[in-house]
């Protein structure tokens, strides 16, 4: 059974940081494209950034320079620490077992943080 598990999401102030994490397990984690995605009220879900195990990574423009993806092969953890946070960055974030790293199809998701940005 997969699962995706979502933490660190909240409530921060405009140029703050916050670092979300993700639990995976059921899955072959070290081998696997995980990604960020976010859904803001009204708009389409859309990538933030994605790795590789090996590291590669592929962000959006829109947070490129702000924010940073990570991942603990050994713990089958996602990171994303997300800094200078701005009020267009308040969405739902969602973990995600992608298929590559430039997003496309989705094998697997988690249920969601709420990161809100405050101006």
């Amino acid at each position: 059974q997969v699962q995706l598990v979502e933490s660190g999401g909240g409530l921060v102030q405009a140029g703050g940081s916050l670092r979300l994490s993700c639990a995976a397990s059921g899955i072959n984690f070290r081998f696997s494209v995980m990604g960020w995605y976010r859904q803001a009220p009204g708009k389409q879900r859309e990538l933030v950034a994605a790795n590789t195990g090996g590291g590669f990574a592929n962000y959006a423009d829109s947070v490129k320079g702000r924010f940073t993806i990570s991942r603990d092969n050994a713990k089958t953890s996602l990171f994303l620490q997300m800094n200078s946070l701005k009020p267009e960055d308040t969405a739902v974030y969602y973990c995600a077992k992608l298929r590559t790293i430039q997003g496309g199809e989705v094998d697997y998701w988690g249920q969601g943080t709420q990161v809100t940005v405050s101006s």
